[in-house]
């Protein structure tokens, strides 16, 4: 009786995957540090390919080999070298794979009581075995597809994105650490406004309260820091990454993984090169994908000390409070809920509309005034 195939989940990107077809869909490769998982696998193993980004299921390989070290050039970002051979089974295009999404009902993935985001812990990194039922659902909608193709869209950002995986210097071969990608907003609050807030409505964007906490920051005479990828974002006709004392680079004293992570929080707080505060904006319910971030640097810097925070409207309280103080954090060997407060927006922004330009004579402590401690047993 032939032996079971045993199913690993292959990612790709855009690219990676038009340059493993280019170069012949004949070899795939993984990080050196998969090595141990690469060498198990044997021919008649399938593996089931997934594209980030667009979160797609796009093709099914065979491997047709061991796996093997080699340094050829495949790819041009990365050399991936535990490789093995394979043969395409069934090859998609971005617009034809199959969403994630769409096979809620059908994957393990998706229970009923986990948390809505709870499914991207399994495309975090690869090769990673799925279970046997998962995975013939996943062909099966393949091959469907691949007989009767739909087409969906693709957004060429979403395609184009690279994969944000590093690898920290703790140990003697490093631990991946993947830095999570913002999720689509589960609820979108009401219309952006277009002027700086004043004592006026409500704040309802994250615009306004990034520009907020860098109008702040750079008042008390700090240096700031913007999202690497929000510079080019603005508010009240201010481009973000023009805006008084905001760096150009962060002090480079961490490893890639850390600091790749820090420079992707929505704002940071500097004084000279000691890290004065950390905000992470969640202006919608899914408010997982921050706390995910601040997570990941924890884990890899265990003594790192950055006050962190939380922004998040008030009807957000409860939902914050929840998230923060489920195992995942809660359970970490520094606990999230011990180190990192929430600050509501209505008391950020009466407390800056209050203080007026009297804000050149604040310290940052004052942030301790305003933001909720979200430890249950504080």
């Amino acid at each position: 009786m032939a032996e079971s195939p045993t199913y690993y989940l292959d990612l790709f990107t855009g690219e990676t995957w038009d340059e493993f077809n280019a170069h012949g869909a004949t070899v795939t490769g993984f990080r050196e540090s998969r090595w141990a998982t690469v060498r198990r696998m044997k021919p008649g193993d399938l593996l089931i390919c997934y594209m980030t980004g667009v979160s797609r299921f796009i093709g099914l390989l065979e491997v047709t080999s061991g796996g093997f070290k080699s340094d050829d050039p495949i790819w041009s970002r990365e050399t991936f070298p535990s490789r093995v051979r394979v043969r395409p089974i069934i090859r998609l295009t971005p617009e034809t794979a199959i969403p994630v999404k769409s096979l809620k009902a059908s994957l393990s993935w998706f229970e009923e009581d986990a948390h809505p985001l709870a499914w991207t812990g399994r495309v975090r990194g690869s090769p990673n075995k799925i279970e046997p039922k998962d995975a013939e659902a996943i062909i099966a909608a393949m091959r469907g597809a691949e007989e009767n193709p739909v087409i969906r869209p693709v957004d060429p950002k979403q395609l184009a994105r690279s994969p944000r995986v590093y690898t920290t210097e703790e140990g003697e071969t490093g631990e991946e650490v993947t830095i999570p990608e913002d999720e689509p907003a589960e609820e979108v609050q009401p219309a952006a406004t277009t002027t700086p807030s004043t004592l006026g409505p409500p704040v309802v964007t994250h615009e306004e309260i990034q520009w907020m906490l860098l109008r702040l920051g750079g008042a008390m005479g700090l240096d700031v820091w913007v999202a690497r990828n929000d510079k080019s974002k603005e508010y009240g006709g201010q481009q973000f990454g023009n805006m008084p004392r905001v760096r150009d680079t962060l002090p480079r004293q961490f490893d890639d993984a850390t600091n790749r992570t820090i420079e992707l929080i929505d704002v940071l707080w500097l004084e000279g090169q000691r890290f004065v505060a950390a905000f992470e904006i969640e202006h919608t319910t899914a408010v997982y994908s921050g706390l995910l971030r601040m997570a990941d640097l924890v884990s890899m810097q265990p003594n790192l000390n950055i006050p962190l925070y939380l922004v998040a409207p008030d009807d957000r309280r409860e939902k914050v409070y929840t998230e923060i103080n489920r195992p995942t954090f809660s359970r970490m060997r520094t606990p999230l809920n011990s180190i990192c407060q929430y600050l509501p927006y209505s008391k950020l922004r009466s407390f800056v509309d209050q203080m007026g330009d009297f804000m050149a004579h604040l310290k940052p402590d004052f942030l301790d005034s305003l933001a909720e401690v979200c430890d249950p047993a504080a």
